[in-house]
């Protein structure tokens, strides 16, 4: 069942969020997802006959709702997350052509929660980055006997490598990484990088061990698979059938995967084997930042840290991904508490913090 007019204006705003907003594959589907919930709701009656009233019961509803997955209520976020949405939809709509007469912007804020409700909703509790040793020690637990296995090993190392984002790297060539300069251009002409940003990583110095197993990846695809510069980076499974007519992996074939999950399942598989908590590969970008919080010693270190990372302000990169996770926050506290004056000269770093804020070329490339 579905409204004709409904999917016409419906279709048009999800490329205006592509197209004009810049927004990724993820935040467009969770808008789509959001508005397929509220059209069943109203039993997809038409966008201008829309009535407040259609907002307040579906908020109630939704809050309401059991989750299949925890057979819980949904969590404050995910109600946030799905109202937000609608907001910003009907907003969009109300000056669109056609649909002035029937609704002003204002009808949008009735998705909007309480203030209560808002914070609770916006609260994020401390989740755990993986440390270095830990990556380290699921790197080592991983087999290595097929071309699949090498390749999961080396997807692996290569994230904590590079920092790359699993869109980009499921969609990054062999010819996108220089081995001997140890750096790999992320074109947004051929890579799905986030923003169609375009830019170069450089190896983080997170150890030898880590960047060997990337090399021996890269040296046998090229020497032992005779893969071209062309070819994918971390191409997928090839799929073939035994002589049971069942589906099976048959090594790797010369295709892209299409999107990141198979990333994610590599991951989770992983940590898992390894005995630890499952860490995607996101999270890595943290450890990456906590890294360079403790390596980093100038603004200006800092912030070649941050561009590695591919942000084009530093601040990103301390709000994002810098938080200090609680048993070093303890650390540096109590480590403060135990300093004397002369060992941290004050007016120093109170110059660098004005500079690093100050100057313009520290905000901006």
């Amino acid at each position: 069942m579905h409204n004709a007019e409904n999917e016409r204006i419906k279709r048009a705003y999800l490329i205006y969020l592509k197209e004009a907003r810049r927004l990724g594959e993820h935040s467009i589907d969770a808008a789509a997802a959001a508005l397929a919930k509220f059209e069943d709701y109203t039993k997809y009656r038409d966008y201008k006959r829309f009535h407040i009233r259609q907002a307040i019961g579906f908020k109630h509803r939704l809050s309401a709702q059991i989750s299949r997955q925890t057979g819980e209520r949904l969590s404050r976020g995910t109600v946030f997350s799905t109202l937000n949405a609608l907001r910003g939809f009907f907003q969009w709509l109300a000056v669109q052509p056609g649909y002035r007469s029937h609704l002003t912007p204002a009808d949008a804020e009735y998705f909007a929660l309480s203030e209560k409700e808002a914070r609770i909703a916006k609260a994020t509790l401390e989740r755990p980055v993986p440390t270095i040793e830990q990556i380290l020690h699921v790197i080592r637990g991983m087999p290595t006997e097929t071309d699949v296995d090498l390749r999961n090993r080396a997807l692996i190392a290569f994230t904590l490598l590079t920092g790359a984002r699993d869109g980009a790297i499921a969609s990054l060539k062999l010819k996108h990484v220089d081995i001997t300069e140890g750096k790999v251009v992320q074109d947004a002409r051929e890579v799905r990088t986030k923003f169609s940003k375009t830019f170069t990583t450089w190896f983080f110095p997170v150890g030898d061990e880590v960047r060997q197993i990337v090399v021996g990846w890269v040296a046998y695809l090229t020497t032992d698979k005779l893969f071209g510069p062309g070819d994918p980076l971390f191409p997928a499974t090839r799929v073939v059938q035994d002589q049971d007519h069942q589906f099976q992996a048959g090594g790797l074939s010369h295709a892209h995967w299409s999107n990141a999950t198979p990333i994610r399942l590599i991951f989770k598989e992983a940590f898992t084997s390894a005995g630890l908590a499952y860490a995607n590969p996101h999270s890595f970008r943290k450890t990456l930042a906590q890294l360079g919080e403790r390596l980093c010693r100038t603004p200006e270190e800092f912030k070649a840290w941050s561009q590695n990372l591919g942000h084009e302000q530093v601040l990103t990169t301390f709000s994002s991904y810098g938080q200090v996770a609680s048993a070093r926050q303890a650390e540096l506290i109590h480590r403060l508490g135990r300093s004397r004056e002369t060992d941290s000269p004050k007016g120093e770093i109170i110059q660098q913090l004005m500079d690093f804020l100050q100057e313009g070329k520290y905000r901006h490339h």
